[in-house]
């Protein structure tokens, strides 16, 4: 059982329980936080949106059960795709930051 009682931040805790930046648990870690992220910005655009996963997906050439999968965070994203989904299907715009 891990010891909590000395955690006084959140980056405390997330070392405590995936390890320290870099490994490989922190990694994974780190990896599913972004697709989370990610997943959640594209469900809320397309509902402001006011559109379906299917009329999304017809409009970025893409399918309904991918739309799906990507908003519930099973399957990865390549960036080119990413981009035509909210460029063509939600035309929005995407900015990149590289910390």
């Amino acid at each position: 059982m891990k010891d909590y009682k000395n955690i006084r931040t959140f980056d405390e805790l997330i070392e405590l329980e995936h390890g320290k930046i870099g490994t490989e648990s922190r990694n994974k870690y780190e990896e599913g936080a972004q697709m989370f992220i990610v997943s959640e910005m594209l469900k809320a655009a397309r509902k402001e949106a006011k559109l379906t996963q299917e009329q999304l997906a017809e409009r970025s050439g893409t399918k309904k059960s991918y739309i799906s999968k990507l908003e519930n965070g099973k399957v990865n994203i390549q960036l080119s795709t990413l981009i035509r989904i909210f460029e063509q299907g939600l035309n929005r715009r995407i900015g990149l930051t590289f910390l």
